[in-house]
C-alpha cells in the first residue's frame, strides 16, 4: 500500500523537490494559505502543487510581517462592527500600501505557478 501511494505521489509530481519558502513563515501560515487556495481553485494534487508554489513565492518576496500587516488590514476592512476603527483601514494610505505590497507579491506568483 505504501509503495502504491508513494507511485501515486510521484505520478502526481508531488515528491518532485519545490523550493522551501523562507524560515520566517510559520508552517500554519502557509498551510492556511494552501487550504484557502485550494478551496478556491479546486481540490486537486495539481492546485496542491500550485498553490504551495504561490505561497513559496510570496513569502520570497515579503517578509512574514509585512504579509500579517496586509493580512489583518484585509480582515479588518471585512469587518462590519466598530465603524470608527474599520474606516481606519479602508481609507487610511499606509493600510492601502500594504494591501498593494501582498496584491502585486500574489499577482506575481499567480503568473509564476499557475
Amino acid at each position: 500500500m505504501r509503495t502504491l501511494l508513494l507511485s501515486a505521489a510521484l505520478t502526481a509530481g508531488l515528491a518532485a523537490p519545490l523550493a522551501a519558502a523562507p524560515a520566517d513563515y510559520p508552517t500554519e501560515a502557509l498551510a492556511e494559505y494552501v487550504m484557502g487556495c485550494m478551496a478556491a481553485k479546486g481540490q486537486t494534487p495539481d492546485m496542491l502543487r500550485r498553490c504551495s508554489c504561490s505561497i513559496d513565492r510570496i513569502a520570497a518576496r515579503l517578509p512574514y510581517e509585512d504579509y500579517v500587516k496586509a493580512e489583518t488590514v484585509l480582515r479588518m476592512r471585512r469587518e462590519t462592527t466598530g465603524r470608527d476603527q474599520v474606516v481606519m483601514f479602508r481609507t487610511s494610505p499606509w493600510a492601502q500600501e500594504m494591501v498593494d505590497k501582498l496584491r502585486r507579491a500574489q499577482i506575481e506568483a499567480d503568473l509564476e505557478c499557475f
